[in-house]
């Protein structure tokens, strides 16, 4: 396997309730990752994207597009893979720093005060 296919494994995170609840109570993390994904391959994207990572168990499956009507049309939403990463007791993916970055390198998170202030109106 090559660190290219590995690149393009992971598609992203998974933002819902469950993922959230899974992530604080077991330590696992769930992303959406290519439909020809291995479990292998996702344990291995996983631990070279996130340093200092053990991923212990993946699960997978894969979440059937929906039937959707757009006025006379039905159209139907892509089919997509899901994969449910437990990792080593005690780690977090959030904690970790992605191997893409250097070491002494830090990323400042920058908010504008006006979109605070026009949220609190």
């Amino acid at each position: 396997m090559n660190n290219a296919r590995l690149y393009q494994v992971l598609k992203g995170p998974v933002f819902s309730e469950k993922s959230q609840m899974l992530g604080d109570s077991l330590g696992v993390q769930v992303f959406k990752v290519d439909t020809k994904a291995t479990k292998r391959e996702i344990k291995k994207a996983v631990e070279m994207m996130f340093d200092g990572v053990e991923v212990t168990r993946v699960n997978t499956l894969i979440v059937k597009g929906k039937t959707k009507r757009f006025g006379k049309n039905i159209g139907r939403r892509n089919d997509y893979k899901k994969a449910y990463v437990t990792l080593k007791a005690g780690q977090d993916v959030a904690t970790q720093n992605l191997t893409g970055a250097e070491a002494g390198e830090e990323v400042a998170m920058t908010t504008s005060p006006a979109s605070e202030t026009a949220n609190n109106e």
